[in-house]
């Protein structure tokens, strides 16, 4: 029998030590959590410790108060001084003062520190002048250049949209650049006027604004202004070109023929 009651004893000697460490207060082990988070904190949700509220910043293990100026605004972040300036609004030595926007102006989608002059004003120093578009031309909305373009058939002169003269057998194209005009197919520009493009006999026009204009058709090649027929020696055939001729393999060209190596 006794040795049952010891025993027993042994095995319920744990339960009752369970039972006494839950009912004994934290104080009593040194761990009262809730005197561990500061005023105006929050104890963290996982991992422990606890953070500054809104409006507060850590400083020596409690948590003080942001000094947020006029017209601003306390932020969550720990980096900074803890607050930023109202829209409209700009940091000056710790302050927010307002952003003085010029007239014909308006503030920026972010509201901080910069202005955008209205359409028809450009930005000169701190302020937006009217943008001066001459007759025949128009606004543009690029902030660079001189911020209008000529309407079409003028361009640019100075600070002056000009018409542009047309001459016979030409046509308008981008006044922005170059002359504003171009001749038709078949006439190419000379100073101020379009000439006719001379084909010779077995040659045809192309569309390239260099050489002469024409090309000769196959089987021929240019000479002096003119389209020769091709002589092609013996074992030889019309090249890629079809303006020139090459030897047949193994033949290779000397003096004119083909001849063998």
């Amino acid at each position: 029998m006794t040795k049952m009651r010891r025993t027993y004893a042994l095995s319920i000697f744990p339960l009752l030590y369970l039972t006494l460490l839950t009912a004994v207060p934290e104080q009593a082990f040194g761990r009262d959590r809730s005197a561990e988070v500061p005023q105006y904190a929050s104890a963290e949700r996982y991992g422990g410790g606890w953070a500054c509220d809104r409006g507060y910043r850590e400083a020596n293990g409690a948590c003080i108060a942001v000094k947020v100026p006029a017209n601003a605004y306390a932020t969550d972040v720990s980096y900074g001084p803890g607050w930023e300036c109202n829209w409209g609004y700009q940091e000056v030595d710790e302050t927010c003062v307002a952003i003085e926007v010029p007239p014909n102006a308006y503030l920026t989608a972010s509201g901080i520190g910069r202005w955008t002059c209205e359409r028809g004003y450009r930005p000169v120093g701190e302020a937006c002048v009217s943008i001066e578009v001459p007759v025949n031309g128009y606004l543009t909305g690029d902030s660079y250049g001189t911020g209008w373009k000529c309407d079409r058939g003028y361009r640019e002169n100075k600070a002056a949209c000009i018409a542009v003269k047309v001459p016979a057998n030409g046509y308008l194209t981008d006044t922005s650049n170059g002359s504003g005009w171009k001749c038709d197919r078949g006439y190419r520009a000379d100073k101020n006027t379009c000439v006719a493009i001379k084909v010779p006999a077995n040659g045809y026009l192309t569309d390239a604004d260099y050489g002469a204009g024409w090309k000769c058709e196959r089987g021929y090649r240019e000479a002096s202004g003119a389209c020769v027929a091709l002589k092609i020696p013996e074992n030889a055939h019309l090249d890629y070109s079809g303006n020139d001729w090459e030897c047949n393999e193994p033949y290779r060209k000397r003096q004119g023929k083909c001849a063998r190596l």
